[in-house]
């Protein structure tokens, strides 16, 4: 049942063919989640577990997938971060595919023959569908934050041993609802809140820096990036504002349409190289802080940066608003001769956000691992630079070592 005060409709519904996930807010959380709950995915059986996975290791997602085995659950529900997310989406792939310890998940996460001669970016997604026996638990996501990896059929997780984090995806790790609601996200700490919304930032702004972007993710990111920026402020001179933390919330899920076009990437080296920081305690947030400015500045190498990169900087400085423009300008800047990397790095620092690998806690004794398994990322093969090569990757690591 749809109550009057709520918005309830596919997350994507300018896209020919969307995912089977829907969007419901203007309802608390609990209300939304127990009406679509019990009324349109008619679920019955309940148990609440606490569970910090925000890493997604192996060994921490296999006692859940056990004793969910035990429990034969008819709904997934997460309360929490993207990590809680991407957890239950392994989960549910793992659960009906016999997996009971961390060498089974090293098994069916292995890349295939068939992910190997797919070449490209897609022999970097772990494409599973037709694989094994399809996930038959439905899942509800409510994220606290907005890094938006509800809206995907996309699922990292991380190998112990390797720290290495291969992604997965399958047609039926889609979400069939995420529940958003603004007053829940006050409890979230400023700097989740605020990392989290620089990481949605960063989608839009890798997608706009891509070759050959469809119209439909171009509209989204045009439309998102000035949003996100102006209310990511908004929140932070103001965290009590639920209007703000709603538009973050939708503009977010909106530019989450580029995964639909999976294994087409339209990212780069900030989301390639921070994958492979996540392992090392990095929250997703935080690397887009630190690298997106740095991606930028190196891309400019490429003959047609130039030109999107501008386009960039007058989303922000133009469609953000004047706050936008206070901040900008305060930070000594104009827009006659700023460049979107210094206008990003502008707006992170007035976010209060960390500039360098060494704010976030990773040494150059780091540097030389974490360009290898940055090459292995499927977004770090879409940067509009081709990466041919790791000293390409620690040339990035160095402008933002300190």
């Amino acid at each position: 049942m749809i109550m009057p005060q709520e918005t309830y409709r596919l997350v994507y519904p300018d896209v020919a063919n969307p995912s089977p996930t829907y969007i419901s807010y203007g309802l608390k959380y609990t209300e939304a989640c127990a009406r679509h709950v019990e009324g349109t995915l008619n679920a019955k059986r309940v148990r609440r577990r606490s569970c910090r996975i925000s890493k997604r290791p192996w060994d921490d997602l296999v006692p859940i997938i056990n004793d969910m085995r035990a429990l034969s659950p008819d709904l997934l529900v997460t309360l929490g971060g993207g990590s809680l997310a991407d957890g239950a989406k392994v989960i549910v792939y793992a659960l009906a595919n016999g997996v009971s310890e961390v060498a089974d998940l090293e098994k069916i996460l292995a890349s295939s023959a068939e992910d190997k001669a797919a070449g490209g970016a897609a022999a970097h997604v772990r494409n599973r569908t037709g694989q094994g026996h399809d996930p038959t638990v439905p899942m509800v996501f409510i994220p606290t934050t907005l890094s938006a990896g509800e809206y995907s059929s996309l699922a990292g997780s991380a190998n112990p041993a390797t720290h290495h984090k291969p992604v997965m995806k399958h047609d039926r790790t889609y979400a069939r609802l995420v529940i958003l609601d603004p007053e829940l996200t006050t409890t979230t700490p400023e700097w989740v809140w605020l990392s989290t919304g620089v990481r949605a930032i960063d989608h839009c702004v890798e997608a706009l820096c891509t070759k050959d972007l469809p119209g439909v993710i171009r509209k989204a990111a045009d439309t998102s990036l000035p949003t996100l920026v102006a209310a990511l402020l908004r929140t932070k001179r103001d965290p009590a504002l639920l209007q703000p933390r709603l538009d973050a919330m939708v503009a977010a899920s909106r530019i989450t349409v580029k995964l639909m076009y999976v294994p087409r990437i339209f990212s780069g080296c900030s989301h390639g190289i921070g994958h492979q920081l996540g392992p090392l305690g990095v929250g997703h947030g935080h690397t887009s802080c630190v690298l997106l400015p740095a991606v930028l500045a190196f891309n400019l190498a490429e003959p047609g940066q130039r030109e999107k990169q501008e386009h960039v900087k007058t989303l922000i400085w133009r469609d953000g608003g004047d706050e936008v423009r206070r901040v900008l300008t305060a930070a000594g800047l104009e827009e006659s001769t700023a460049d979107a990397s210094s206008s990003l790095r502008a707006v992170f620092d007035a976010l209060g956000m960390p500039s360098s690998l060494r704010d976030v806690g990773v040494g150059p004794e780091h540097f030389d691992a974490l360009a290898v398994n940055s090459l292995d990322d499927f977004c770090t093969m879409a940067n509009p630079v081709e990466i041919v090569d790791k000293s390409q990757i620690l040339q990035i690591l160095d402008m933002v070592a300190e």
